[in-house]
């Protein structure tokens, strides 16, 4: 089919799908897959860590998301960096019941924030796995994470249970909000 049918077809069904790049990051454990899983209505049930990365598509508010789940164990975490470029948001996740990984996970999300290639992106942290007791609040997450200086760019810290999939789509409006605006 030539170019300017095309055109003419995707004018006729509204406007071509904006396609955003997004990495989802955070320390092994997070909930990542689980919540990757969840955004795609898959079983969260069957997941073991990752190895390397998954890439899933999404379609969200009209957008195609391709969303890049890059495992978070120690070890893999030096390569992170090779995946940023042409990122258009960022998604860190916490598991915000693993208060002893607090400091380690701030100075990951620290360090990322201060990458070249994600200069101004915005930053979505999901503060995971609410649905246990001994979770901390998302409040209390983004102060011991002193998101407050993160002037650069937009952020937004969201509550929720991958497992449940309680607060996820909350999170799924706030990137749809924000980077449809952005990328217009």
């Amino acid at each position: 089919m030539n170019q300017g049918l095309l055109s003419v077809m995707q004018k006729l069904k509204g406007s071509t799908e904006l396609e955003l790049r997004i990495v989802l990051l955070g320390l092994d454990n997070a909930g990542k897959t689980t919540l990757l899983k969840c955004l795609t209505s898959e079983d969260v049930n069957t997941i073991t860590p990752t190895q390397g990365f998954n890439i899933k598509s999404v379609a969200s508010h009209g957008m195609k998301l391709n969303v890049w789940d890059i495992g978070g164990q120690r070890k893999i975490r030096p390569f992170w960096k090779k995946y940023l470029e042409n990122t258009d948001l960022l998604v860190y996740v916490i598991d915000s019941a693993d208060k002893k990984r607090f400091e380690e996970t701030g100075l990951e999300l620290s360090e990322l924030a201060d990458e070249e290639n994600l200069a101004g992106v915005p930053i979505l942290i999901f503060a995971n796995k609410q649905d246990l007791g001994t979770a901390s609040l998302a409040s209390e997450i983004a102060e011991g994470l002193n998101l407050h200086t993160y002037r650069d760019r937009v952020w937004q810290i969201q509550a929720c249970s991958a497992v449940t999939g309680e607060g996820v789509q909350d999170g799924m409006n706030w990137i749809c909000n924000n980077l449809v605006n952005r990328k217009k």
